[in-house]
């Protein structure tokens, strides 16, 4: 039995060799990898003493040659490719144990384009697809994590052809996962990103209980692992569902740095923001907004969860919470509750990636696009258009209902007074319908909203907004600005002493 080693990851690679050793495999390396087991007293054979033939090219060539892909790929069932294989020598490789060259880390370090090239494997993704289409005869491992999992089938009779086959469909997403990268990589670079094919490539975190609907089968995949690192499972399993709450609750509650924010979500949409003097506070102000809407919503703590909030969360029935940590005695209020559902990121705060990129699945394809995000200096920077300007209180009101509104479907319309929102209008068809439906969802909740700030993710194209915010007692706006009836705008605004921004940045969200 012959097992080729060649990996750019070298952990655990000399403990696997040794038990394959010791189970009578003779062990074929490359370069580094051969120079570690030869150092680590382990019999392998160098590359070159299999395929008669020097390594070329500073190492662009050394496993492209019969020798080696013959003695994967020949059908051992197949009496004349025995034959041929015994006719030219070639020896029978049993197993193949390859990752590739560190691609990923290359571009992450460096934009020196000949070291990235250099670091574009093509003999080792040649050896795995090989190995993966024998997999009838031959074991293709190409994780480091499998190791101990390979050797125990080996031991235990357990290399069964259903064993080969997972291992295969495991190389293939390598490889693709691999050439995907690179693929992405040159579009980025030399066409802004947007090629003619465009690959998504996630690694599963985890299956969803159903996808949307019960019917419906549904998993979690990641970039980066970044649910991993970032997302433990304390109580009930999440859905496909309540996945998308809490992208939506953990956008907003972690937009504002270090402060105790505490957002609200039921639908993907908020329904409650606070930032309070702690997050009790945030969260008792959070939930005045809407407590009707906030039965079965998702609460996202931009800190820890600790008892006292736990107790005062549990008065009402809450779907999801999502906390940067939790408490073990917070932890044990719900106990009892069978249906809730609580995750944390086991951070001091919430912590979102840095995606670069976001897409949307349509019917027959999907669109693309650079992932939209409010800078930090966007609302700072927001040109003042009217004649009064905002006081600092109102500037801080006007910063939290920007936000929030740029992370809101549209058409929404955002109210926010003394760092809490008190009325939100979302995914409407007409603005003015949004503007007009928050406040008359806040006078149901016998929420104040006189002296508010307002933000618009997108122009008013009509006063009429302004009109019914006036009435209302709205005393300053923020929006991007843009309609051919700006200065109609501007006009309203200073007929009724409002101080007016204009970001002159819109954040649509579809």
């Amino acid at each position: 039995m012959r097992a080729l080693i060649s990996v750019s990851d070298k952990a655990g690679v000399v403990d696997f060799a040794k038990s394959l050793e010791d189970l009578g495999y003779e062990i074929v390396s490359t370069g580094g990898t051969f120079k570690l087991l030869q150092s680590e007293g382990i019999k392998a054979l160098e590359i070159s003493e299999v395929t008669k033939f020097p390594e070329m090219f500073d190492g662009r060539v050394k496993t492209l040659n019969p020798h080696i892909h013959g003695g994967i790929l020949y059908r051992r069932d197949i009496s004349s490719h025995v034959e041929m294989a015994k006719e030219h020598d070639i020896v029978g490789i049993d197993l193949v144990c390859v990752n590739l060259y560190p691609f990923k880390e290359t571009i992450a370090k460096t934009d020196d384009f000949d070291e990235i090239i250099e670091n574009i494997d093509i003999g080792g993704p040649a050896m795995v697809r090989s190995a993966a289409k024998n997999f009838n005869d031959v074991l293709i491992v190409t994780d480091v994590n499998d190791y101990d999992l390979v050797i125990a089938a080996l031991k235990d009779g357990a290399n069964t052809l259903e064993f080969r086959r997972d291992l295969m469909i495991k190389a293939y997403e390598h490889t693709a996962a691999y050439d995907s990268m690179i693929a992405n990589y040159m579009n980025q670079r030399f066409n802004d990103g947007f090629g003619q094919q465009q690959f998504i490539v996630g690694t599963k975190a985890f299956n969803t209980r159903y996808g949307e609907n019960p019917h419906q089968k549904g998993a979690l995949y990641e970039f980066d692992y970044f649910f991993s690192n970032n997302f433990k499972t304390l109580k009930g399993e999440a859905s496909f569902n309540n996945m998308t709450d809490i992208n939506g609750a953990l956008k907003i509650a972690a937009s504002f740095g270090k402060a105790p924010a505490v957002s609200i979500i039921k639908h993907a949409n908020p329904c409650g923001f606070a930032i309070g003097d702690n997050l009790f506070d945030s969260y008792e102000k959070a939930l005045k907004c809407d407590p009707v809407s906030a039965y079965g919503g998702v609460v996202a703590i931009n800190g820890t969860l600790d008892k006292k909030l736990a107790e005062k969360i549990n008065e009402i029935f809450v779907e999801v919470i999502i906390a940067a940590n939790v408490d073990d005695d917070a932890l044990s209020v719900f106990e009892k509750k069978k249906r809730i559902k609580i995750f944390t990121q086991e951070s001091k705060y919430l912590v979102l990636s840095d995606d670069k990129y976001d897409f949307k699945h349509v019917d027959g394809g999907f669109v693309y696009q650079n992932s939209d995000k409010v800078t930090d200096d966007e609302v700072k920077n927001a040109k003042c258009v009217s004649k009064r300007e905002a006081y600092k209180g109102e500037s801080t009101d006007l910063e939290i209902a920007y936000k929030i509104a740029s992370l809101t479907k549209s058409n929404c319309v955002v109210y926010v007074k003394e760092s809490v929102m008190v009325a939100i209008g979302m995914g409407m068809t007409s603005r003015v319908d949004a503007a007009k439906c928050a406040l008359l969802k806040a006078k149901e909740m016998g929420v104040e909203v006189f002296g508010a700030a307002m933000a618009s993710e997108a122009f008013f194209p009509f006063r009429d907004s302004i009109d019914a915010a006036a009435k209302a007692g709205i005393r300053c706006v923020i929006e991007p600005g843009g309609s051919i009836r700006d200065q109609d705008i501007i006009d309203a605004a200073n007929e009724y002493d409002m101080a007016l921004y204009f970001s002159e940045v819109r954040h649509f969200l579809h």
